[in-house]
């Protein structure tokens, strides 16, 4: 098994096409695909399924996939440690984070890092936490910032507490307030609601409290990420559970009764692997900027570092 056939697999699993695979790699189609027979020679099973050039993975294929994965990031996390060695000036970090934290906190952040490390390389990865998690599992990410604990499931993975936010009840500014002062959850029965998308960390905490207090939630509309569900609340289709950072000035903001409602935001990273000088300065960055003191943090946020 050689490293070039991995990254031949890997293009062709991704883009599901031969041809698509070879012109991504930069090579001709037929030893592209002499590469991948070779490589199923090696481990002794059909790799993909090949119909009328429908192109998918076998078992087989499927196994393969995430272990070539892993091969082929830390294979170029060497090369960039390598590379950097001592020096800051280059570089390139991946981050994962959800829509939320790219909504709120993070662009201030991230122009603060542009701005001290103007030739580190920043590349964003924007989806929910059970995502990410897998992501950088399997190498495809250098550090992401989740909003759950499940990373303690998976041996490769280590995260540190950042800072714990409330959640609060969103609705259109020039509306009135859905009730005056604070707002208990039992508040929010036969109400509808903007809900997320199936699998998003804000629809499983909004739908667990309400069960807790004995009812189902009523969804107006569902579906949606971070944008699409302020938007649809400004609209007027139903209010919605967000965390208190991505509210800003457009919306009426609705804190529930203690104890309320609140997530833990947490630094998450590979264990197993030496991260490369330009992570670790941005991973240093994430900590002081959102964790270091309340002072760099909205309203609705506590610092947590080191918990």
């Amino acid at each position: 098994m050689q490293f070039q056939q991995l990254a031949y697999f890997l293009a062709v699993a991704e883009t599901r096409h031969f041809t698509r695979a070879a012109e991504q790699m930069r090579v001709a189609q037929p030893s592209l695909s002499q590469q991948i027979r070779a490589l199923e020679r090696d481990v002794g099973a059909g790799l993909f399924h090949r119909i009328r050039g429908n192109v998918t993975l076998t078992e087989a294929g499927e196994t393969l996939l995430p272990i070539a994965r892993r091969i082929i990031a830390e294979t170029e996390t060497a090369y960039r440690a390598i590379r950097e060695l001592d020096e800051l000036g280059r570089g390139r970090v991946r981050l994962g984070a959800t829509p939320s934290l790219c909504t709120g906190l993070l662009p201030a952040m991230l122009a603060a890092f542009r701005r001290d490390y103007p030739g580190i390389e920043l590349v964003l990865h924007e989806s929910g936490s059970r995502d990410l998690q897998t992501a950088l599992s399997e190498g495809g990410l250098d550090l992401a910032m989740i909003v759950d604990s499940r990373v303690h499931d998976d041996s490769r993975l280590e995260s540190r507490a950042l800072f714990v936010e409330d959640l609060v009840v969103v609705s259109p500014k020039d509306a009135p307030a859905p009730v005056r002062g604070r707002m208990p959850i039992a508040a929010l029965r036969d109400r509808p609601l903007v809900m997320f998308r199936q699998g998003y960390d804000l629809r499983e905490a909004t739908v667990a409290a309400c069960r807790a207090e004995g009812f189902d939630p009523l969804f107006a509309i569902e579906g949606g990420e971070m944008d699409a569900v302020l938007e649809l609340v400004q609209a007027g289709l139903g209010l919605a559970v967000v965390p208190s950072t991505v509210v800003g000035d457009r919306f009426r903001r609705t804190q529930f009764t203690a104890p309320g409602l609140s997530r833990v935001v947490r630094l998450a990273y590979r264990r197993d692997v030496e991260q490369p000088r330009a992570v670790r300065a941005l991973q240093e960055a994430v900590v002081q900027y959102l964790g270091g003191g309340a002072a760099q943090l909205p309203p609705g946020t506590r610092p947590l570092v080191g918990r």
